[in-house]
């Protein structure tokens, strides 16, 4: 049966996030990161840098 499927096509990687001065949380996470890439974890890194990238912080308007 043929294959009615289109190639993916993955653009660059995005760069990696980096955490918000002043924020524990983030600071926590950005330190997992470096020493999951000190140990070669690679998909540990990945994970850590969507968490930095996702994690929440209030604006001026207080959102």
């Amino acid at each position: 049966m043929p294959r009615n499927c289109r190639p993916a096509h993955l653009g660059e990687p995005s760069s990696e996030p980096m955490a918000v001065a002043g924020c524990d949380v983030c600071a926590a996470l950005a330190d997992q990161r470096a020493a999951a890439r000190a140990n070669g974890d690679e998909s540990k890194v990945t994970d850590y840098n969507v968490e930095i990238r996702d994690h929440p912080h209030p604006t001026r308007e207080g959102r």
